[in-house]
């Protein structure tokens, strides 16, 4: 009975505010893939990306000129290889400091995000939309937006670690906050840039940031120090401090 009881004595407000959002996530992410499956062009999809375009004019974005080469540069924040690099900087630095359990607990939940992502572009294989001229060059498949699930994912991911150093509530919400602001601009960029719908986005979202929640929930879950059975090591302990 001790091990149920540890469980439940651990379910605590945060726990329950990410299964909230685990669950939101997921019921956002099926709706929206109800409207990536339908192959006619979904109305609120084109308004919202019409939106970033001068009236009557589908390939001039609104704004002025440097705006677009800006909106490229946020958009890099949730490529591939800045994402990668940024994985393999902290995880490298927390080799160095001795948490290996936390550094492979980010490595997982970055690459089982990039799998996942992968796997539903394939299964859904919704194409970029045609509405508006592309300001960049893609040739992946659209629904979710990569971009927006591995930003959302990283960077909460990221921020939850960050957060876990400090004691001050202030400064952990802040971390937070900036962690989404910055998943919430990537995806924007996707959109002022014209290469996906605006459901694809908001899947993203939904997604990496359930997927997020996901990992974090199984950390805190982890049996600490000393309440293992069978005397599991410091390992599993430092993941749950660390998150």
């Amino acid at each position: 009975m001790k091990p149920i009881t540890t469980l439940i004595g651990r379910i605590e407000l945060p726990l329950l505010l990410a299964g909230v959002i685990v669950a939101g996530g997921l019921w956002g992410f099926l709706e929206l893939t109800e409207i990536a499956t339908d192959r006619a062009p979904h109305a609120l999809d084109s308004e919202i990306l019409l939106f970033f375009r001068v009236e009557g004019q589908p390939g001039v974005p609104i704004g002025p000129e440097w705006l677009p080469k800006v909106v490229r540069d946020i958009t890099a924040l949730g490529s591939a290889a800045v994402l990668t690099l940024i994985t393999a900087a902290t995880a490298l630095y927390l080799f160095v400091a001795r948490r290996p359990a936390t550094a492979l607990f980010v490595i997982a939940a970055v690459v089982s995000g990039q799998i996942l992502s992968s796997l539903l572009k394939a299964g859904i294989d919704r194409p970029r939309p045609e509405l508006v001229p592309h300001l960049m060059q893609e040739t992946s498949l659209s629904f979710p937006s990569g971009h927006a699930m591995i930003s959302a994912l990283v960077y909460l991911t990221l921020g939850a670690l960050a957060s876990g150093i400090t004691p001050r509530r202030a400064t952990k919400i802040y971390i937070l906050s900036l962690a989404v602001f910055i998943a919430l601009l990537v995806g924007v960029s996707r959109l002022y840039l014209g290469v996906h719908w605006p459901s694809d986005v908001m899947a993203g979202w939904c997604a990496g940031f359930a997927w997020a929640m996901v990992w974090w929930m199984a950390a805190r879950l982890m049996p600490r120090n000393g309440e293992a059975e069978n005397g599991a090591d410091d390992q599993s302990s430092n993941i749950h401090n660390d998150v």
